[in-house]
């Protein structure tokens, strides 16, 4: 296919972290907003001008519309015709069952109207599992709490219920160091927190940022951090090595390489591979790396995701095999190792994928 290897026979990837699509009909305007967020804008594209001309409102057109009976790089107004006619819900089953993703790990409780990993798992007919963001889980705990004591207690009590039944954690976090804050400081953030806090509120003391992440950790699953730049969790990596909880990086643009890196210090450490492997796999060992679509609102955003990072991998093992570095048997290996062998040790997938 297109002249690039691994593309026709591709094994299902495992996408390691994504939050969900929505479920109901959508306008061109509703489209854009969506692919606008997608494309790192904020607000509306400018008079005249669309977000469907950007490197991923190109690869839509390229990659969505056949799944739809249309022919690629069809025009927008058309792809959107078609996905109406088609109806929300039977569009997102065929561009999720097209995206050649076979489990997916989704971020759990994240608002709006998007779909859970029960219905996302459904609807592509695949393998979905929860990974539980910790802040909002905080969050949701402060909401029903009276008092410093209760906040905390139901805290503990929500985070093992949690660990019961999802693939791993997740933080926010940008900072934290390399010890677990004390119990002193953590209820004095909490008494600070709930005594100016309404409901519904964003937790924004970093000591319970960091207790919620050291807690976590202590339960032993596998604990995705999503930072900025990973270098300030450098001592809390280093704090971690040998507690029995694995630890994957996805940080943002540009700081892919750097995380990368600090997955090849550390042997519990894990990174993102990013948008561009052909960096990342040349700074850690291949089984270090994974990938995700980190697809949100648009279900023609998994289909993106998993062929933008295909077709990086192939051209990427071809440009290695034709300079001799690596044989064939070895590039499908790497690409097979990034895009679903690495998340099924991680996560521990694997008796579902046997």
């Amino acid at each position: 296919m297109d002249g690039l290897p691994f593309l026709a026979d591709q094994p299902p990837l495992i996408d390691q972290y994504s939050v969900g699509a929505v479920h109901d009909e959508l306008g061109l305007g509703s489209f854009e907003t969506h692919l606008a967020a997608a494309a790192g804008a904020h607000g509306p594209a400018p008079v005249g001008a669309s977000y469907f001309d950007s490197f991923t409102g190109l690869a839509i057109r390229r990659w969505c519309p056949p799944l739809l009976g249309l022919e690629p790089h069809c025009p927008p107004a058309r792809y959107l015709a078609r996905r109406r006619e088609v109806g929300a819900y039977r569009a997102g089953r065929l561009l999720l069952r097209g995206s050649g993703i076979g489990t997916f790990l989704l971020e759990a409780g994240t608002p709006g109207n998007l779909t859970s990993a029960t219905e996302l798992g459904t609807a592509a007919a695949a393998h979905a599992h929860e990974v539980v963001r910790l802040e909002p889980l905080a969050e949701q705990v402060a909401d029903t709490s009276g008092s410093v004591d209760s906040f905390l207690g139901y805290t503990a009590e929500a985070l093992y219920a949690a660990a019961q039944h999802a693939a791993a954690f997740a933080s926010g976090a940008t900072h934290c160091e390399g010890h677990a804050p004390e119990a002193g400081e953590v209820r004095r953030a909490a008494d600070r927190w709930l005594r100016g806090r309404r409901p519904g509120e964003r937790l924004t003391e970093p000591a319970l940022v960091r207790h919620l992440l050291w807690s976590a950790v202590a339960t032993g699953l596998p604990v995705q951090l999503h930072c900025p730049d990973p270098q300030p969790l450098a001592a809390f990596l280093r704090a971690t090595a040998g507690i029995g909880s694995d630890l994957v990086l996805l940080p943002e643009t540009p700081h892919h390489r750097r995380a990368a890196q600090l997955a090849a210090v550390h042997t519990h450490v894990y990174a993102d591979a990013g948008p561009r492997p052909e960096e990342t796999l040349g700074q850690a060992p291949f089984g270090k790396l994974l990938f995700s679509s980190r697809a949100r609102a648009l279900p023609e955003l998994y289909v993106t995701g998993a062929r933008c990072f295909v077709r990086a991998m192939a051209r990427l093992v071809r440009e290695w095999t034709d300079e001799g570095l690596c044989g064939s048997e070895d590039g499908r290996r790497i690409t097979e190792t990034v895009g679903f062998g690495t998340a099924r040790r991680v996560y521990r997938l694997a008796a579902e994928a046997a």
